[in-house]
């Protein structure tokens, strides 16, 4: 699996895992959303200071999104789309 490939799939991985929206991650990581979409997609490349502040909003370090799926593993599903319900604090 190529480097672009492997990081797009372990930013949607942490992502998904933490149920956090794009938009939610870009605001925390201070990038654009749609930023988020592409690298996601494997459509940018990722600077090094964009992936720390990502494994920072994500509570991660840096060297998860260049962790190997086992083999067979399967594509994330989708988080459910739509707007949600803003959290009280």
């Amino acid at each position: 699996m190529k480097a672009q490939a492997l990081v797009a799939r372990n930013l949607r991985r942490l992502r998904v895992q933490q149920k956090l929206s794009q938009e939610n991650l870009a605001v925390d990581a201070q990038i654009d959303r749609t930023y988020v979409s592409r690298l996601e997609r494997g459509l940018e490349n990722p600077t090094v200071a964009v992936l720390e502040r990502l494994a920072e909003a994500l509570d991660a370090r840096i060297v998860e999104f260049f962790v190997i799926p086992p083999p067979g593993a399967r594509a994330l599903r989708p988080l459910p789309g739509g707007r949600h319900p803003k959290q009280s604090s």
